[in-house]
C-alpha cells in the first residue's frame, strides 16, 4: 500500500504523526537598501529644524536703510558704442535770411481755402422728428438707374446653359436607346430558316422523350422527364407562331 493512503479503519491510525514544519524560503533583501535608507535620512535631516530657521544675521550696523532696495541708475555711464544718437538741426541764427523765390507748381491758396461740406438730404419719418437719410429711405429711385438694372444674373445664365447641355444630353441618351431597342421586319427567308430549326431542335427534343423508361422511378428521371415536356410544349407554341403570322418583328440588335 503506497504511503499516505490508509483504510478507515487500520491499526497504523494509532502511531502519532510528526507535526511537519514548512520551511519558507529566505525573505528577499535588496543590496541597495542601506544606502536608499541612509540617502532618505540624511536628506530629511537637512530640512529638519527645531525653533527659527538658522541663517545668516547681519550686523547692527547695517540696517536697512530707506530706498536701497530701488534700483539706481547711474547718471555718468557712457553711452555705448551700439547705439547712435540722432542730433536735431541746430537752431537759425537770427542773421541767415531764408530762402525766397522758390518756383512751385501748388496752388497754395487754393489749398488753404475751406470748402463748406454739403448736407446729407434727410427725411422726416415720424412725428416725434426722427429722421433718416433721404437716400437710403426708398424713396429715392436708386436702384432703377443702375446700368445692369432688369437684366439676368450671370449666375443664372450658368445654370441656364447648364440645364440646356443637361437636357441635350439626356435627349441623346433617349434617342440612342430608342435606336436600340427599334424592331426590324423578319425576312421570309429568315421565317423558314427559324422554323426549320425549331422543328429540328423539337424532333430531337422528342426523340430523346420517347426513349425514357416506361417506369420512372428515381427523381432525377422524373425531373429529366418535366424538363423534356416543358420544352417540348414551349417548342410546339413557337412553330405555332411561326407558321401562324408571316409578318414577324424582332429587335435590331
Amino acid at each position: 500500500m503506497p504511503e499516505g493512503v490508509k483504510p478507515p479503519e487500520s491499526i497504523y491510525n494509532c502511531i502519532p504523526e510528526k507535526e511537519r514544519k514548512i520551511e519558507k524560503p529566505p525573505l528577499y533583501m535588496s543590496k541597495h537598501r542601506p544606502a536608499v535608507l541612509l540617502e532618505s535620512k540624511s536628506n530629511k535631516d537637512a530640512r529638519r529644524t527645531m525653533g527659527p530657521a538658522k541663517i545668516m544675521v547681519s550686523p547692527p550696523d547695517n540696517y536697512l536703510k530707506k530706498r536701497s532696495t530701488e534700483a539706481r541708475v547711474c547718471k555718468n555711464t557712457p553711452p555705448s558704442k551700439h547705439v547712435r544718437t540722432v542730433r536735431k538741426p541746430p537752431v537759425p541764427l537770427r542773421t541767415e535770411v531764408p530762402l525766397m523765390g522758390i518756383p512751385t507748381k501748388k496752388a497754395c491758396l487754393n489749398t488753404t481755402v475751406m470748402v463748406p461740406k454739403k448736407p446729407h438730404p434727410t427725411i422726416v419719418d415720424s412725428n416725434k422728428g426722427s429722421k433718416q437719410l433721404l437716400e437710403n429711405s426708398g424713396l429715392v429711385p436708386k436702384y432703377s438707374r443702375k446700368k445692369d438694372y432688369g437684366q439676368v444674373p450671370e449666375y443664372l445664365l450658368q445654370r441656364n446653359e447648364e440645364e440646356r447641355i443637361a437636357q441635350e444630353r439626356h435627349e441623346d441618351f433617349l434617342k440612342e436607346q430608342r435606336e436600340q431597342a427599334s424592331m426590324k421586319n423578319l425576312s421570309e427567308e429568315e421565317r423558314q430558316a427559324v422554323l426549320e430549326t425549331l422543328k429540328k431542335y423539337w424532333d430531337k427534343v422528342h426523340h430523346e422523350y420517347q426513349c425514357l423508361p416506361l417506369i420512372i422511378e428515381t427523381l432525377s428521371r422524373k425531373t429529366h422527364k418535366l424538363r423534356l415536356e416543358e420544352a417540348m410544349t414551349q417548342l410546339e407554341r413557337d412553330i405555332n407562331l411561326f407558321e401562324r403570322f408571316k409578318t414577324i418583328y424582332i429587335p435590331s440588335n
